[in-house]
C-alpha cells in the first residue's frame, strides 16, 4: 500500500489560526517531517475527505479548539530531503474558533502556543513559512 509522503507524494492540509490581536497558533513537531520545527496545525487529508474539512479536523485534534469557518490561503509543495518526504498541502486560515489551545497529542507535538508574526519561534517549518508569507501578501 505504501505511506503517503514517503512512498508517494502525500496530500496534506494546514490551518493558520489567528487571534484578534494577530498572534498565530504554532505547535512544535515531535515526528518527521521536520521534527523539532514549529508548525501550524495540520496533517494528512484522508480518502474522501475535503481538504478544508481535514484542516478543521486536524486543528481540533491537535489543539483542542473548536474551529468554525475556514478560508483558503495558499497551497504548498514541500520536498523535505532530510526526511525523504514529499507533501502537497492546502493551507487555510481562520479567526473563527472557540476555546483555549492545549497539548492534546503529546506523542506528535511537544509544545503549543501563540506567537506574534514578527517574533516567530525557530526553527520554523517550511509549511508555516509559506503560509505566513501568503498571509502577509494577502493583508
Amino acid at each position: 500500500m505504501g505511506r503517503p509522503g514517503v512512498d508517494f507524494p502525500g496530500v496534506g492540509c494546514g490551518l493558520v489560526i489567528q487571534r484578534a490581536d494577530g498572534q498565530v497558533l504554532l505547535c512544535k513537531r515531535v515526528k518527521a517531517p521536520e521534527a523539532g520545527h514549529w508548525n501550524i496545525v495540520g496533517g494528512k487529508v484522508d480518502q474522501g475527505e475535503r481538504s478544508a474539512d481535514a484542516a478543521r479536523r486536524e486543528a481540533e485534534e491537535e489543539s483542542g479548539l473548536t474551529i468554525g469557518a475556514v478560508d483558503f490561503l495558499c497551497w504548498t509543495e514541500e520536498i523535505i530531503a532530510t526526511d525523504s518526504q514529499h507533501w502537497m498541502s492546502m493551507i487555510y486560515v481562520t479567526r473563527d474558533f472557540a476555546g483555549e489551545p492545549r497539548l492534546t497529542e503529546p506523542d506528535k507535538l511537544s509544545d503549543i502556543g501563540w506567537f506574534a508574526l514578527d517574533a516567530l519561534p525557530q526553527p520554523l517549518s517550511a509549511f508555516a513559512a509559506k503560509a505566513f508569507a501568503a498571509l502577509e501578501a494577502r493583508e
